[in-house]
């Protein structure tokens, strides 16, 4: 093909990384993207605005029909042999993204599909071109090492926020993490290292990311030169991606992130004088190279994902000169085959894991967030009264209720509407308690507003006669409260809650949904707002109570607001008289002991327990409020949410009495044990639990002496 000819470009699939092809493709001379495909047409035409791509076409064969040279296949793993073969029967040449096929079968069907079209194929291999890679295999070739005899690999990961929703593509097989990240490691090591002879992985979880069955992987491959030692993780931070290859006269370390390459050659001098002369000489030379990068990166000479423009041009420079492919297919059999091994080993594991949880069930009673503190005392009083019980989690649970006959355990995330779907089907009544009570925003909206609404919309899909909401406090409009109100049912929602943090705004939202479905849509429901829930198992020392700090514990304000506590058996109790006795009319009910107590008396009875050598700081509303309008300025300035704002500790500092009456004269409800008897409970149960921790770490020191 004539160096000057001007190549028309077509991209399949708008997901993250198609951006940068895109960016890619438009600095190369004589080429022009006139079109994209994928399943989410909005999503092509975003991405199609944002590099003012001229045409959005439905299919890939509608844009090929079009008249292409060139597609380039950005999609998951499983359509990249099928659309690579389609693509060079119609006459294109192609650029497919790692991995190039599921299996080496594909791989040859791509072959042969080349072959017969005389149509060229490359494979994203772009660590293979980043200019850091690049330096060391340069120095490794050139035997500034010696023979290299160890590539050690190491990246952590993370994967787009998940909002709710069908599962993303990584959540759904277990070997999916490795298939994505791990074909890196596997061409790098066969680069240093020569051919791949045998491969053994380890996988396991550590359960950062409860949605990856798998999300630490080490993997340790047999090359024909040495030995490659790969390690991805999806929890360790910062983020990282470095190797170092070991070799008889030297060692090479490149850190991918921080951008250098150090090379340390053998010196012909005694040790300890060599050692230090190495270490100062790798550290002068890091200094020298980050800065002189970072400026580089500025200045947008380095630009993000830059192998993966180098290898771009190389390729558009091979389709205009004839010259070989930067990777052509059969150089990425080899990956595809170990890749493909490891990844199918990890996909049965996590088949014959799930296998443990139920896909159908027969219990007519389920709960959502059985793992929590409301949760698990709930279970446990339904298994008490005799009831077969259902519960939905995102982990395994503990042994009691994995080896318990009554107990069936379906495993998903409340986001996704299949699982809870499952769930739901059969049941007769749903105790909806599972939200999320810390993290980002995403798992907020995920958790408890994405997760209520797919609830909702499957116990109305399945006619599931009763639903039993546990909302919050946290809900109200606690701005307007003024000292001696009474809070009731019928005081105000929340009237801003953008204005308050994550878990306001998803119980705000989620109460919303419940309601309305009541109202519009004929659900059945009743609906709980337990005041500040305690209970063994759970710390007392909230941030709302107190902030701790090593021995200092820091209370805002001057300590004297009333906290609206209640204890989990007495939450539980109302749960229980609201199936009893509402009508599922969508009443409210607020369950708080009215039982008067204090942040100071909170902190002082914790101290006398549990760390009586502390000390408590009361920090002046004044100046809380000092802070929440700084952050409130520097935000503005720098525009971005403010971490805190007036608003928001106006909220929290709200002092706010809850009236009960209606659960105690339309459920009968009154507070069983307390306050004053749960808080000794905790307390046991905290002492207990800080005894077994301390038993076993000197268990642990005397095992290893």
């Amino acid at each position: 093909m004539p160096p000057d000819t001007n190549l028309r470009v077509g991209l399949v699939g708008a997901g993250y990384i198609s951006e940068f092809h895109a960016r890619a493709i438009q600095r190369v001379p004589n080429t022009r993207i006139m079109g994209i495909a994928d399943v989410v047409n909005s999503r092509a035409a975003g991405l199609a605005a944002r590099f003012r791509i001229p045409e959005v076409f439905p299919t890939m064969e509608a844009m090929m029909n079009e008249g292409v040279d060139v597609i380039h296949i950005l999609t998951p793993p499983n359509t990249h042999a099928p659309l690579a073969i389609a693509a060079l029967e119609h006459g294109c040449h192609v650029l497919v993204e790692k991995p190039l096929a599921m299996n080496v079968e594909e791989v040859d069907r791509i072959s042969v599909a080349a072959e017969a079209a005389q149509k060229s194929v490359c494979v994203n291999h772009s660590m293979l071109y980043d200019r850091f890679v690049y330096k060391a295999l340069k120095l490794v070739r050139a035997g500034a090492i010696g023979v290299p005899l160890s590539f050690d690999y190491f990246r952590s990961s993370e994967y787009p926020p998940y909002r709710g929703g069908p599962l993303p593509i990584h959540y759904q097989d277990g070997g999916y993490p490795f298939l994505d990240q791990g074909v890196h490691a596997l061409y790098l090591a066969e680069s240093f290292l020569g051919a791949i002879e045998d491969v053994k992985p380890c996988y396991g979880t550590y359960g950062g990311d409860s949605n990856l069955v798998f999300d630490e992987w080490r993997v340790t491959a047999k090359c024909q030169r040495g030995t490659a030692n790969i390690h991805i993780s999806w929890n360790v931070r910062p983020l990282q991606n470095w190797f170092v290859v070991q070799g008889t006269k030297g060692v090479i370390r490149a850190n991918l992130f921080a951008m250098w390459v150090t090379h340390t050659p053998q010196l012909p001098l005694p040790k300890a004088p060599a050692r230090a002369l190495q270490a100062m000489s790798e550290g002068l030379s890091i200094c020298a190279q980050v800065p002189a990068n970072v400026a580089r990166f500025a200045l947008k000479k380095i630009v993000q994902y830059d192998g993966l423009h180098s290898l771009i041009a190389a390729y558009y420079r091979a389709l205009q000169t004839g010259e070989r492919m930067p990777v052509p297919v059969e150089h990425a059999r080899a990956t595809v085959y170990w890749t493909n091994r490891v990844s199918q080993e990890a996909n049965a594991a996590k088949i014959k894991f799930q296998e443990q949880f139920r896909t159908v069930g027969h219990a007519k009673v389920l709960v959502t967030g059985a793992t929590g503190l409301i949760g698990r005392h709930l279970v446990r009083r339904l298994l008490q009264e005799g009831k077969r019980v259902r519960i939905f989690v995102r982990r395994q649970p503990e042994a009691e209720f994995m080896n318990d006959g009554n107990v069936e355990v379906f495993l998903g995330d409340l986001g996704d509407p299949a699982a809870v779907d499952r769930a739901v089907t059969g049941t007769e009544i749903v105790y909806h308690v599972g939200a999320a009570m810390n993290g980002s925003a995403h798992e907020h909206e995920r958790g408890t507003v994405c997760g209520t609404q797919n609830v909702v919309d499957s116990v109305l899909r399945h006619k599931t006669q009763r639903l039993v909401y546990i909302s919050s406090l946290s809900c109200l409009h606690a701005a307007v409260a003024r000292p001696g109100d009474v809070i009731t049912e019928s005081w105000p929602i929340e009237a801003s809650p953008t204005k308050r943090g994550a878990y306001t705004q998803a119980k705000t939202a989620a109460e919303k949904i419940v309601c309305d479905a009541v109202r519009d849509r004929n659900l059945r429901a009743v609906l709980l707002r337990p005041g500040r829930v305690f209970g063994p198992g759970m710390t007392l020392l909230t941030p709302e109570v107190a902030r701790r700090l090593g021995n200092l514990f820091v209370i805002l304000g001057d300590g004297t607001r009333e906290l609206p506590l209640v204890y989990v058996e007495d939450v539980i109790d109302a749960i229980g008289l609201a199936v009893q006795k509402s009508k599922f009319d969508g009443a409210v009910f607020h369950i708080v002991d009215r039982t008067q107590i204090t942040q100071n008396q909170v902190v002082q009875g914790y101290l006398s327990k549990n760390a009586k050598k502390a000390k408590v700081l009361h920090l002046p509303v004044a100046i809380v409020y000092s802070l929440a309008l700084g952050f409130e300025l520097l935000s503005k300035l720098l525009k971005r949410s403010a971490p805190l704002s007036i608003y928001r500790v106006k909220s929290a500092l709200a002092r706010m009495k809850f009236d009960c009456a209606r659960a105690e004269n339309e459920l009968g409800w009154h507070p069983r044990i307390g306050v004053a008897s749960g808080l000794q409970e905790s307390m046991a149960a905290e002492r207990v639990h800080s005894s077994k921790i301390v038993l076993g770490r000197v268990r642990e020191s005397w095992a290893a002496k």
